[in-house]
């Protein structure tokens, strides 16, 4: 346990490769299957592989798109300052949020301006960026893996999800898997 309380955790993965999905929300549905089983899911853990940062365009950055971003934030910045002057206020609060909404407007637009200003046409566009996993293991203990992999096949049955079979596994049926030591990558 950690001085507040938390229990520490390890950011090495450990265990046996009980299944691997494509998505996060597969692996996430398998373990909330075993969960659902009244398996202890506190042994299992879910592991992203080869992770990418992909920034997805969301179109073309102008002058009036700056500006108006700048003059959006601003006044939403101004509006919570002004609520606050109005909860102190013991004149007209409806003039301190009317100010605040003003005064954060007009900075929100001027500090716009300058950002797209100083970018000087590096970088005229707008985007979203995520990190993302190619597929996604999900390892438990040792001890708890056999049942883990035998409802989570249970789960499989019903093609609610669709694991993917470890490669090493697709050409030999008959080997078994090794288990991922703490510090070790899955499918090392």
């Amino acid at each position: 346990m950690t001085p507040q309380g938390m229990p520490s955790m390890d950011p090495r993965p450990s265990g046996l490769t009980i299944g691997t999905y494509d998505t996060y929300r597969e692996a996430q549905r398998a373990v909330d299957y075993l969960s659902d089983e009244k398996f202890p899911v506190e042994h299992t853990t879910i592991v992203g592989n080869n992770l990418r940062q992909v920034e997805k365009i969301t179109g073309r950055l102008t002058w009036g798109r700056a500006l108006t971003a700048g003059l959006a934030s601003g006044a939403w910045f101004g509006l919570f300052v002004g609520l606050l002057l109005g909860l102190f206020t013991t004149g007209n609060w409806l003039a301190a949020l009317l100010t605040g909404v003003v005064l954060g407007a007009f900075f929100g637009l001027v500090f716009g301006g300058l950002g797209y200003a100083q970018s000087a046409g590096r970088r005229d566009f707008t985007s979203r960026t995520a990190v993302v996993a190619t597929t996604y293991d999900v390892l438990c203990d040792f001890k708890f893996a056999e049942e883990a992999r035998n409802h989570l096949a249970k789960l499989a049955l019903k093609g609610e999800v669709n694991p993917r079979l470890p490669e090493h596994q697709a050409t030999q049926p008959t080997a078994t898997q090794q288990p991922v030591e703490p510090g070790q990558r899955p499918h090392d």
